[in-house]
This record gives structure tokens, C-alpha cells and sequence, in this order.
């Protein structure tokens, strides 16, 4: 499923909120008739718990507190030590490197999804899983692929009933700053962490504002969305073709989608994990191109066919 900071800041039409709701409300029954012992999610940060002074490509928290941003709810998750620090290991295990924190902060890419859910971010424990999905340099996608798949055969070992969550927009372009453009207030934050102030934090959720309702009136310079782009992607997630994936370039991908449509990594994780067990088929299939959101906003839910 996308997320969305306007989600939970004033703008968005009535009409949006509604459509987007109704399809939120599909995953909720989909996620309650399931009735998950353990949830895994995959998601990105923006510049909220991962910074420059250290960037791994994927990161295992065995401990986790939502920081807050945006209306979502701050506070210790419900992460089992014991089984993220087992995922972990398998997971190198196989051959996949990765990091793990034992202090994660994750921000509403993660809390976002758990909230809509589950109505609680803790109502299940969760291993959350850090893709990087906005700094570059960036990996290639075959490898996001292949952590997907790795953990995915681990949790077959577990005898639970887990629920893989990826969150992440798709064609979007919103204005996160670089190491080739932050201004040094920005530079400080995106490498050194320097937390931000209360004042700062309004400020920035004032900044977005204004950019959606710029973008959604055509009177912006980021980058259009590309629904085309967009449903050819769901489409290939759709027919059980995720190891296409491997021939896009990072470059292509960002040309087609804007800087952040590589959070598109967090969907091919969720899918490689579920496809390590063979076919799966789509339960529910959502997509709307949401200039007020600035993000091509889907939702799919799927479970294997055998």
C-alpha cells in the first residue's frame, strides 16, 4: 500500500479522502479476516531515522519507536527481539547483507500503514524493515528482490501467521532534498540527524502543504505523476512477473517516476517474500493518480494460490 503525509494534513478533496478510505477499508477486512500473529513491513524513511553519516541498503530493527511526524503515533512498537534478531540472521545467512538497529526510528512511511490496519501501530508485534528508497547511491533492484525472497523463506520456518506489509508510493516526485541541493540547514539534518525543532516540524508540514496544492493546480516544477507508469508496474506485480524488475535501471526507474517512485523497492520486497512460496493471486486491486497527495496511490492485497 502507498502512504501519504496529506493523508493526514488539511487539503485533500473530500472526494480523494473518500475514494482512498473506502479502498483502505478493503486491506483493513482483508488484514481482520487474516488475523496476523506477526506482521513484517518494508518501508522507506525520509530522512527521519536513517541518515548520511550511515546508510545501509537494508536495515532489521529488533527494536523500533515511531517518531511522530505527521500526526502518526509516536511511541515504542511492538518489535519481538527474539524474532527480528532470527530474521536477521537468516537473512545473512542466505546472502543478503544487512543491517540491524536495535533502536530504529521509523517514521509515518512505517506507522502510517500500521495505524490504518490495525487502528493501533502496536496491536501486532512487527519486524520493520528499512529499504533505503531515497539516498542515493542506490542498489539494484534485483537485490531488493533478493532480500524479499530470503525473508520470505525464513518466516515459512515460523509456523505463524504473518502479514507482509509494503508501504511506498509510486510515480511521485515531492520536493526531499539532496546532498546535491539541501541548503546547509538541510544538509545538517539529511547526514548529521540534527533533530528538528517543533517550530521546524510545522514548518516543514506547511512546506508540503503548499506543494501539493501547488502540484495539484499546475503550478509546480516536480516532476508529473505517470499512471502509465504506474499500472505498468501494478500490472506486472499482478501477473506474477516480478522478476522483471531486474532489467530496470535505477536511473530508468526514477526518469519514469520521479526521484521517490523507488519506493517501489518496498512492494517488490513484500511480493518477492510472498512469491518465495509460489504463485500468489491479487484479492483487491486500487490505484488512483492523487496530484493532491503528489504520489500514484495503490493498494493491493494478495495471498498464493495453493
Amino acid at each position: 500500500m502507498s502512504h501519504s503525509p496529506l493523508l493526514n494534513l488539511p487539503g485533500p478533496s473530500r472526494d480523494l479522502l473518500d475514494d482512498v478510505e473506502a479502498a483502505l477499508s478493503g486491506a483493513r477486512d482483508f488484514v481482520t479476516d487474516y488475523d496476523p500473529e506477526l506482521v513484517v513491513i518494508f518501508s522507506p524513511d525520509h530522512y527521519n531515522g536513517f541518515f548520511y553519516r550511515t546508510m545501509p541498503p537494508f536495515c532489521i530493527g529488533t527494536a523500533a519507536q515511531g517518531v511522530g511526524d505527521y500526526g502518526t503515533q509516536a511511541g515504542p512498537l511492538d518489535v519481538p527481539e527474539d524474532l527480528a534478531t532470527a530474521c536477521a540472521s537468516a537473512v545473512l545467512e542466505s546472502g543478503v547483507d544487512v543491517a540491524i538497529s536495535a533502536s530504529m526510528d521509523v517514521d509515518h512511511g512505517t506507522v502510517q500503514p500500521l495505524q490504518t490496519l490495525f487502528g493501533d501501530a502496536t496491536a501486532r508485534p512487527v519486524i520493520p524493515i528499512f529499504i533505503n528508497s531515497v539516498a542515493t547511491p542506490l542498489g539494484p533492484l534485483r537485490r531488493v528482490r533478493a532480500l524479499g525472497a530470503a525473508i520470505g523463506t525464513h518466516l515459512a520456518t515460523l509456523g505463524k501467521r504473518v502479514l507482509i506489509v509494503g508501504s511506498g508510493g509510486l510515480s511521485h516526485d515531492p520536493p526531499v532534498p539532496t546532498l546535491a541541493t539541501a541548503p546547509p540547514a538541510a544538509l545538517e539534518r539529511i547526514v548529521h540527524g540534527l533533530p528538528m525543532t517543533s517550530e521546524q516540524r510545522e514548518a516543514r508540514q506547511s512546506a508540503v502543504m503548499d506543494a501539493a496544492h501547488a502540484f495539484a493546480h499546475g503550478e509546480s516544477s516536480l516532476q508529473p505523476l505517470n499512471p502509465e507508469w504506474d499500472n505498468a508496474f501494478l500490472e506486472l506485480l499482478d501477473a506474477n512477473r516480478l522478476t522483471d524488475v531486474d532489467a530496470w535501471s535505477n536511473s530508468w526507474v526514477e526518469k519514469e517516476g520521479g526521484h521517490s517512485a523507488h519506493e517501489i523497492r518496498t512492494w517488490i520486497a513484500a511480493f518477492a517474500a510472498l512469491s518465495a512460496h509460489g504463485r500468489y493471486e491479487m484479492v483487491q486491486r486500487f490505484y488512483r493518480a492523487a496530484p493532491e497527495l503528489i504520489a500514484g496511490f495503490a493498494i493491493r492485497t494478495a495471498v498464493l494460490t495453493s
